[in-house]
């Protein structure tokens, strides 16, 4: 859980080291290591059980999850190696599913699946460790959210309750499939027409919520993160699943993390979904406000999704309102 781990990581800190631009502290999506004047390492690793039964699926599922830190921190992944754990009494066939889906995801994000080691284990995971380059002065890090910003979106959120409703067997026509093609949607493109403008700060959604992540950014930044429920974007179905009391353990965590910093007053609905754990959700952004009408032409002319969600005001925590 996010609280517990925020706990954990408050008693390390990352050796002093001059080139060492991002570690733990503040921590965010990627280490990021200085090579030179002109080009940084960006480092992330990540990987879970499976989320969906089809094992090619599930593997470029995972492996976008891990690639798309990259992205979030303003780089572009160069290779990739796998961490994975498999039953021996599952079909090895099912693997090379696993590992085909996976190198499907790396090739279409500009990186090499290079290799990667393999454990027994008595439940599958699956997952990245990803090196990808940036400029030094290129980084979009959590912490640089002023005042003024607007707050955008580019994904639809919901799904941890689709994939919960999937499990509790109540999920409705199409709205697994329409997950599952969101958590296969990498974030290079989204990235890539971003690049060109000064975000302040970027990061991705996933597994700590909207919610969980707004908080990370306001807290890092030293500002309030102000939402409008009635703006979140959800997949097919997932506002209707949060209103028929759907929730993952996944939600009761990120509450414990970020509910005590979040001031709302949205109907409970919006706000299991602003706190439903994503997989390999799209890029939170915070930009100046004057940039806005432009970049969303620029995400529209690439035939890209992007939603004016909120602002970022003076002061401290997160609003959904």
């Amino acid at each position: 859980p996010a609280a517990r781990l925020e706990t954990l990581l408050a008693g390390l800190v990352s050796p002093a080291a001059e080139d060492l631009l991002v570690g733990l502290d503040p921590a965010d999506d990627a280490a990021v290591y200085r090579l030179d004047d002109d080009r940084a390492l960006v480092f992330t690793v990540d990987f879970f059980p499976p989320v969906v039964d089809d094992p090619r699926a599930f593997g470029r599922i995972a492996a976008t999850n891990a690639l798309n830190d990259v992205f979030a921190m303003g780089g572009s992944p160069l290779l990739a190696l796998s961490v994975t754990a498999f039953p021996e009494e599952l079909p090895t066939e099912m693997l090379g599913e696993v590992l085909a889906g996976a190198a499907e995801a790396a090739r279409e994000a500009g990186a090499i699946l290079a290799g990667g080691h393999t454990i027994r284990d008595v439940e599958p995971k699956y997952g990245l460790a990803v090196v990808g380059l940036v400029h030094p002065d290129g980084i979009w890090p959590k912490s640089g959210a002023r005042p003024g910003d607007a707050v955008l979106l580019t994904k639809p959120l919901g799904t941890g309750l689709v994939l919960q409703a999937r499990r509790d067997g109540r999920d409705p026509e199409g709205a697994l499939e329409a997950a599952i093609e969101a958590m296969c949607t990498l974030n290079r493109r989204a990235a890539e027409a971003l690049r060109s403008f000064s975000p302040n700060a970027v990061t991705d959604v996933t597994g700590f919520g909207l919610l969980g992540h707004a908080h990370e950014v306001a807290d890092r930044s030293g500002v309030r993160i102000v939402l409008d429920a009635e703006r979140l974007p959800a997949l097919s179905s997932a506002l209707e699943l949060a209103e028929q009391g759907v929730r993952t353990g996944g939600d009761r965590r990120n509450r414990e993390f970020a509910g005590p910093h979040v001031e709302s007053s949205a109907d409970a609905a919006h706000e299991a979904l602003a706190y439903d754990p994503q997989t390999a959700g799209g890029l939170l952004i915070t930009i100046p406000s004057d940039q806005v009408a432009v970049l969303e032409a620029t995400f529209a002319g690439a035939g890209l999704s992007l939603w004016r969600v909120g602002a970022v005001e003076d002061g401290s925590g997160v609003a959904l309102r």
